[in-house]
């Protein structure tokens, strides 16, 4: 269990906190290309990691992603005017570039150079597999773009959704790295079938750390000769993949502020276009990004469907895991007052591995994962193999550039 301190410092993500500063040294997603999809259109504004902020593309086709509020008398930027290459408040015509550069401020004096002093935050953009991402930490310190899989291939390969879930960023994420828990929570029933078969007891779970962060493994019998070896790659700050073949999937967990998130995922194929069915997501709001089936109609429970075809009434995978993370314990759960368990090992090492780099942080020391772009170049591990197969091994030689990834021992 984490204590309340510990719980305080991994949880929060707003401006100057531990784990903020930590987030704000990666690149995180912000926006779906789509919520931007012509030059010199409306501007958009959302919130990200506590910051109130507005993103425009501009007339060459470069997105700004800008502090909302315009830095004369904080009028909001998510008026103005998107033309001519910036951004213009309405409120008196100050005009900004995405770069935060005030290029013109017309109230003033023709001979005052008073623009040359002032500019709007602006923080990194960069649009990448559907997604704009942005990188809110200090210019000097912006590490390369990490090299995802799935930007290397034709747009069709890939489709990227977002979702808005109402709790804090850290459950979304937690219950990515849980394997246990789709033994029961994404269960379909079978004839005369009561409960999980006896051999989860059998099943075994290791982690290692690697340059982007930890690997989860967990082995199950397979045959007298053989173990499936399931591998979730955890990749910095909150994203990890899921083993789905043949269609890999990423997720991350993006703080909008320390009670909600946004969920984005990314489905890709690397060797063929991604199957219609592959390039839909869950019923959601086109306009909030709400799911349609949402704690407010208690995600749409069917207690027939409970009884006889899943474990928990709810459809969809994604409903199911926000069913439980939106209720774990309210929108931040106490997680000093947890009984964890063998099966939670991955929760306890990524704990421990985010508040390691937080703590790192605050005395100076830069967390060295941001700067291995090439180890982001990664998919997930489904594989049954001899029981004397080392897994490390088996994961490496899977990735397209196995030199680039560092993976320490096995724990």
């Amino acid at each position: 269990m984490l204590s309340i301190e510990d719980n305080e410092k991994i949880t929060k993500t707003g401006p100057g906190t531990p784990m903020g500063e930590l987030f704000r040294r990666f690149w995180v997603p912000a926006l779906l290309s789509s919520e931007l999809p012509e030059r010199d259109g409306t501007p958009v504004r959302f919130k990200l990691l506590s910051e109130r902020l507005v993103a425009f593309r501009d007339s060459d086709g470069r997105i700004g992603i800008l502090e909302e509020r315009c830095p004369h008398r904080h009028a909001s930027l998510y008026w103005g005017r998107n033309e001519e290459c910036g951004l213009r408040c309405v409120y008196h015509g100050w005009k900004f570039d995405v770069d935060g550069k005030c290029l013109d401020m017309p109230a003033e004096p023709a001979d005052s150079r008073f623009k040359e002093h002032v500019s709007a935050i602006a923080y990194g953009a960069h649009e990448a597999g559907g997604i704009i991402w942005a990188y809110m930490g200090p210019k000097e310190k912006q590490p390369p773009f990490p090299e995802f899989e799935w930007q290397f291939y034709p747009e069709e390969h890939s489709f990227a959704h977002k979702r808005l879930q109402q709790c804090n960023w850290l459950q979304n994420l937690e219950g990515e790295l849980d394997t246990a828990h789709l033994n029961f929570l994404h269960r379909q029933w079978g004839d005369g079938e009561v409960m999980p078969p006896d051999d989860l007891r059998r099943k075994r779970f290791f982690l290692a750390e690697t340059d982007f962060g930890l690997l989860l493994m967990a082995r199950s019998d397979s045959g007298p000769d053989q173990y499936y070896w399931r591998m979730t790659p955890f990749h910095l700050p909150s994203y990890t993949l899921i083993p789905d073949q043949p269609v890999n999937s990423f997720t991350a967990a993006v703080p909008i502020d320390d009670t909600s998130m946004w969920g984005f995922t990314v489905h890709w194929k690397t060797d063929g276009a991604l199957p219609p069915e592959r390039r839909m997501y869950m019923d959601v709001d086109p306009k909030t990004f709400m799911p349609v089936r949402n704690m407010q109609n208690e995600y749409l429970r069917d207690r027939e469907k409970q009884l006889h075809v899943n474990w928990t009434g709810i459809d969809g995978i994604r409903t199911q895991d926000m069913a439980v993370q939106e209720d774990q314990d309210g929108p931040i759960c106490r997680r000093w007052e947890e009984h964890l368990g063998t099966t939670d090992r991955g929760i306890v090492g990524s704990r421990r591995l985010l508040l390691h780099l937080a703590e790192q942080l605050e005395q100076g020391i830069e967390p060295p994962q941001p700067w291995h772009p090439q180890a982001y170049r990664i998919h997930s591990v489904g594989v049954t193999a001899p029981r004397d197969a080392g897994p490390v091994a088996m994961f490496k030689e899977r990735q397209p550039v196995p030199e680039a990834i560092g993976i320490g021992s096995i724990e």
